[in-house]
């Protein structure tokens, strides 16, 4: 799958639009509708959701090549809310997507095991296969240790599939515990050695099936990371909303111009709510989120164009 997804990227960008949905983004007819039809319900808002992902999908999915629901925005929203996440899921592949699925799972032994099989593997009942959330990558938390990695590991082998696993976050806490120095090395650091270890267990032609996670809000790190871990993509939250910026994102990429995909959900998912996008109306939300994945990819481009 991280073929699949460098393939994607050369054709497109190396972006992914996290499809973070929250009920004060869905403009008001949307759910005015679903109102309409289920009442003020779990059931409306899961159908408004789903509604709202799939006119931004329709709008962005030839530029892009791949997207990261957050299952929290989703799962806040009981079981209509999974019902949500599962449909864009299957939309989202229809289109040609990849799937990232945010949900920073990490457990021990056969919890781990369960949630790998959960939203990579599949299970068998009788004599039938069947998946359940059926993502491509998802985001894994390390903080347990090998055994709560290692099961995530084996059904990346098992299935072509891959993760991203988090190593420096992008949020403003996170030097709390990742910043710690253990014998004069930080933290993340020392998960980042790891990662490139699992990685090599598990490589795909040119990067490994197991990433990383490390947050556009941290240049420098990110250039420690991309010498410790050569062979694995990074995953970049931060961008935009949370005050990345292109020229924050070369250290994250090889000199071959691949080795990472940006992250960017709000500023794309409801560019419409933007002063710099406020021409487009409440029924254009989908043209502004195009035009917000535009900008970004020039962006990105003029960057990487002018890195040196």
């Amino acid at each position: 799958m991280i073929d699949q997804l460098i393939h994607k990227i050369q054709q497109t960008a190396p972006i992914v639009v996290g499809l973070d949905p929250m009920l004060s983004f869905i403009p008001q007819h949307i759910k005015d509708e679903a109102y309409q039809t289920y009442g003020e319900t779990l059931e409306a808002v899961g159908e408004a959701i789903y509604r709202y992902n799939q006119e931004i999908i329709d709008a962005i999915h030839d530029l892009i090549p791949a997207v990261k629901p957050q299952v929290a925005m989703y799962e806040q929203f009981g079981i209509p809310g999974m019902i949500a996440y599962q449909k864009t899921i299957i939309y989202c592949k229809k289109k040609g997507l990849i799937v990232i699925g945010d949900v920073k799972r990490g457990d021990i032994g056969s919890t781990s095991e369960a949630y790998a099989i959960g939203h990579l593997g599949h299970v068998m009942i009788g004599e039938q296969s069947y998946r359940g959330f059926d993502t491509d990558f998802i985001t894994v938390n390390p903080y347990l240790g090998s055994d709560g990695v290692n099961p995530f590991v084996k059904v990346c082998r098992e299935e072509d599939k891959g993760i991203f696993v988090l190593v420096k976050t992008s949020n403003p806490s996170s030097g709390e515990f990742q910043d710690q120095l253990i014998d004069g090395t930080p933290l993340y650091e020392l998960v980042g050695e790891k990662v490139a270890q699992w990685g090599l267990e598990c490589m795909g032609e040119q990067y490994s099936k197991i990433g990383a996670v490390v947050g556009a809000t941290y240049p420098e790190v990110g250039k420690r990371l991309r010498q410790i871990m050569p062979h694995v993509f990074i995953l970049v939250p931060g961008y935009g909303a949370q005050g990345g910026t292109g020229k924050d994102l070369l250290h994250f990429f090889n000199e071959d111009g691949l080795g990472a995909i940006i992250n960017s959900s709000r500023g794309i998912i409801a560019a419409y709510q933007m002063d710099k996008y406020q021409h487009f109306t409440e029924l254009e939300y989908a043209k502004a989120s195009r035009a917000a994945v535009l900008d970004m990819i020039k962006d990105i481009q003029s960057a990487l164009t002018h890195r040196g």
